[in-house]
């Protein structure tokens, strides 16, 4: 399977007018397949006061704003929204996108990550334990997808979601439904991944044998419930290095020999002029040969 490749700009530590520019740019390049932003409310790099703009709305803005890019949020905190609101949400920007939405989702960031953290406390939402919100996205992954899919409404009474007479209308343009990404490399999160994701997502750039070990526990997982592993796409998140694209190329053609055939680029702020292009010029078509 030929790899498709994509960028994300972070929308922190710049202005809307810049990422609007990058992505119209990459939205003319056909080696570039989609886009994505992220989903932190406060910088989680560089200035911690500095400027970071909500990724759905910003989402929906370049979705209107583009015509052929896929687009996604790298990856929503399941923490922050109620899923049946983040259902609608994302049924929005599917419908404004004109069905080109992948609905990136996770547990949320990780204690460990305090610039991240922060974030909850300010924004006085409710910070639960890793493996409790673990538990949570998997109740939310079947929620939303019935919301996408149900005809009927329906109840829900799980640890973490309860619902009464919810149903979902309109339908996300997609069907049967925007396909799921989610994104983690803990073991509780790749059981979710088994039972839900379309797509896995996980940060790269370091061990290849640690990513080979997280995608062989994940056929492990998809065999136990028995699901074909190789219907989920492996996708993999590495940075670019504008100073030295030959080493970025290398990660890629490591990831890509690993399995992992989405491969979305991160840009760092500021963004160079061209960057887009010159992402597809000395990353992808190298790549690809």
């Amino acid at each position: 399977m030929a790899p498709s490749f994509g960028i994300m700009t972070a929308p922190m530590q710049v202005g809307y007018d810049d990422v609007l520019r990058v992505w119209r740019e990459a939205d003319e390049i056909p080696e570039i397949e989609h886009a994505w932003l992220f989903d932190h409310l406060m910088p989680i790099g560089g200035d911690p006061d500095g400027p970071v703009f909500e990724g759905w709305t910003m989402l929906s803005a370049l979705a209107a704003s583009t015509r052929r890019l896929r687009i996604g949020l790298l990856v929503t905190s399941n923490r922050i929204r109620p899923p049946a609101l983040l259902a609608k949400i994302a049924t929005t920007v599917d419908v404004v996108s004109g069905g080109r939405l992948d609905f990136g989702i996770g547990a949320g960031s990780r204690p460990s990550v305090p610039m991240a953290r922060r974030e909850y406390d300010m924004h006085g939402l409710p910070y639960v334990t890793g493996p409790e919100a673990v538990e949570a996205l998997g109740e939310a992954c079947t929620v939303i997808r019935r919301l996408w899919t149900e005809n009927e409404p329906f109840d829900f009474d799980g640890e973490h979601v309860h619902l009464t007479g919810a149903f979902g209308n309109p339908k996300p343009v997609q069907e049967p439904h925007p396909p799921i990404m989610i994104g983690g490399r803990a073991s509780s999160t790749l059981r979710v991944v088994a039972e839900h994701a379309d797509l896995w997502n996980i940060p790269g750039g370091g061990d290849v044998e640690d990513l080979l070990g997280r995608g062989r526990l994940l056929d492990r997982y998809c065999a136990e419930i028995g699901r074909d592993p190789s219907s989920i796409t492996r996708s993999i998140h590495l940075s670019v290095s504008y100073e030295d694209p030959g080493a970025t190329r290398k990660q890629v053609e490591a990831a890509v020999g690993a399995g992992f055939t989405h491969v979305i680029l991160g840009l760092g702020s500021p963004y160079p002029d061209g960057v887009a292009r010159r992402v597809a010029d000395e990353i992808i078509t190298p790549v690809r040969g």
